[in-house]
């Protein structure tokens, strides 16, 4: 299962598992990628509630951003190598 979701991911994947420098990784960074992917998700989740709430299209914005930077994060922290989560840290 996780190899199709690999595959239908893989233009968000490449771009982050390119590369043949040195990369240095730990668990942590995937962990932390994990828990950020998360926190941008319920900010997403607070804009849309706020800009329902006020009436506002002005809220679908950065709800679209906030989200964007949650699925890329949490696609990166459950399929990429460990080469995409030091790449997605700069860790070289």
């Amino acid at each position: 299962m996780k190899e199709k979701l690999k595959k239908i991911f893989a233009p968000i994947l490449k771009p982050f598992e390119s590369g043949e420098n040195e990369y240095i990784y730990r668990e942590s960074h995937r962990s932390i990628l994990k828990i950020f992917g998360l926190l941008f998700f319920i900010l997403s989740i607070g804009s849309i509630y706020a800009s329902i709430k006020a009436s506002v299209l002005g809220g679908v914005l950065p709800a679209t951003v906030f989200f964007l930077i949650a699925f890329v994060s949490e696609i990166v922290a459950f399929l990429g190598s460990d080469r995409a989560v030091a790449n997605i840290w700069k860790r070289r």
